[in-house]
């Protein structure tokens, strides 16, 4: 089956195909296409455990540099969420409070796999990581997974005070977002349409693709780990705009630090779980396409192409061009929120149903809402971690302007793809006037993407919420910077901790 018949196929294969009796009395799938491709879990076990650092093109660990920047900063951020708070309160009350791996923005240690946890709850809280463009028209632009997320509070979290070097950790953390992020290009769009959250779903593979090469399993263990990670995909688009969002995160980094301490001890699952009638790719997507992963790792690395956009606004990806356009016309026509009769912003269907929060009422609400994301930048010219917040957010002329914001399906927008998020303005000015205005891309993504500078300022902002020294936020951008010659990442921990008391 190919990438242009899934969307026909809402249900994809499985659903299509009858159940018949064969002649023993056995149950058989009549009409069964779903590809027959022998050894492909085997072939991406194989990838993480021989690809060398050396393989990895300059450019390529560059962007991930700016990547893990962007993680750490907002792990910080992210520590000063309620999530954070009650993640913390959570290890405390079930008695896992102690341990040698850091919980970022905190004094406190926890074992490696609550520390992935916590940190990767906190790391998605604001809605502020990086995500994984597509490179198809039928997939969902931006929202395959945040593809750092599952993987750095992982292999951090394992790192700590076993004398990793940077380049030993770099290799682990490329390798994990290079598998997660083709699984996600592979399955069925319907497995995204239909509701799963790809970055709790196919982000556990990446987690424990960078914990194996971390703990240098040979293929075999990596099967295994594969194996059991699958068993613990899970996370709805429904819990978009709730604190569950930010769970399913943190609980694919955990999961794939679980599954690698298991192996390690000689726990074994099924060997065959991408490829499998019965595994991850017919369960959850009900069919894929075999050639956007079997032998198309590293080739090109995701990051090279189709890229991985780095946020400008803690809000769902999908916001990004209107509000880097809105922002735009704001400076040019010198804007002002009481000129504003109302907006009409166009895109496509997947954006309107993603950003579902029409009405918003609350900061995490508002992330996914289109209406919410535009009337802010109207009334205060900036949308950044302060704005996203219920106060904030249930202000009355917030809730005015929000109303004044039509956002709908425009067939202009949907039909330039999906592997783009085209945005089409119209604001309609009290004096009569119409300004138009339209974005394909917003500002981070590869077509206007972050300078490593420039991805130190967005890290320093999160510093600078979380309340974090300020001699501490640059020697963590130092080390970053030069991440390739640090002998020990370890050295990290004490930069991204408080102090006792």
């Amino acid at each position: 089956m190919r990438r242009r018949d899934f969307g026909k196929a809402s249900l994809g294969v499985m659903a299509s195909s009858l159940l018949v009796n064969s002649a023993g009395g056995a149950n058989v799938f009549a009409g069964n296409d779903f590809p027959e491709v022998p050894g492909l879990t085997e072939y991406v076990a194989r990838f993480v455990a021989t690809t060398k650092y050396e393989e990895i093109p300059a450019g390529v660990i560059e962007l991930g540099k700016k990547s893990i920047l962007d993680g750490l900063g907002l792990a910080l951020a992210g520590s000063r969420a309620r999530t954070g708070a009650l993640s913390r309160q959570y290890l405390e009350k079930t008695g896992v409070s102690e341990g040698r791996a850091t919980i970022i923005g905190s004094s406190k240690k926890t074992s490696a796999r609550f520390a992935a946890f916590v940190n990767g709850v906190s790391i998605h809280a604001d809605d502020f990581d990086d995500t994984q463009l597509s490179a198809a028209k039928d997939r969902v632009y931006g929202l395959l997974v945040h593809p750092t997320v599952p993987v750095l509070p992982a292999i951090f979290a394992l790192a700590e005070g076993k004398n990793i070097s940077g380049r030993e950790f770099m290799l682990a953390y490329h390798l994990g977002v290079e598998v997660e992020c083709k699984i996600a290009e592979a399955i069925s769009p319907r497995h995204y349409q239909d509701g799963f959250h790809s970055t709790g779903t196919c982000g556990p593979f990446g987690s424990a693709a960078a914990c194996a090469r971390l703990l240098r399993f040979e293929p075999s263990k990596i099967l295994n780990a594969f194996g059991l990670v699958a068993s613990q995909s899970g996370g709805l688009r429904e819990n978009f705009g709730t604190m569950t969002k930010p769970f399913q995160a943190g609980r694919a980094a955990e999961s794939g630090v679980a599954s690698a301490d298991l192996v390690a001890l000689g726990w074994t699952a099924a060997v065959q779980i991408l490829e499998a009638e019965r595994g991850f790719f017919h369960a959850f997507g009900g069919s894929y396409e075999p050639e956007a992963i079997m032998n198309r790792l590293g080739k090109p690395w995701t990051f090279a192409s189709p890229g991985i956009s780095l946020k400008p606004y803690p809000s769902g990806s999908l916001t990004h061009p209107a509000m880097t356009e809105l922002a735009r016309l704001i400076q040019a026509d010198n804007l002002q929120a009481a000129q504003v009769e109302k907006v009409d912003v166009g895109a496509n269907h997947n954006m309107t149903t993603t950003l579902l929060h029409h009405q918003p009422k609350t900061g995490l609400e508002a992330k996914f809402s289109m209406e919410f994301c535009l009337a802010i930048l109207l009334l205060e010219r900036k949308a950044g971690l302060s704005e996203f917040s219920d106060k904030v957010v249930q202000r009355t002329d917030v809730q005015q302007m929000i109303r004044r914001i039509n956002f709908y399906v425009d067939p202009e927008a949907e039909s330039a793809g999906y592997d783009k998020m085209t945005s089409l303005l119209k604001i309609h000015l009290k004096d009569g006037r119409v300004i138009a205005g339209r974005a394909d891309f917003g500002t981070g993504s590869p077509a206007n993407p972050m300078t490593f500078d420039e991805a130190a300022e967005k890290f320093r902002g999160c510093a600078e919420f979380a309340g974090w020294p300020r001699v501490k936020t640059e020697k963590i951008v130092a080390f970053v910077k030069g991440l390739d010659s640090a002998p020990d990442v370890s050295a990290l921990s004490p930069l991204l901790s408080a102090e006792e008391g």
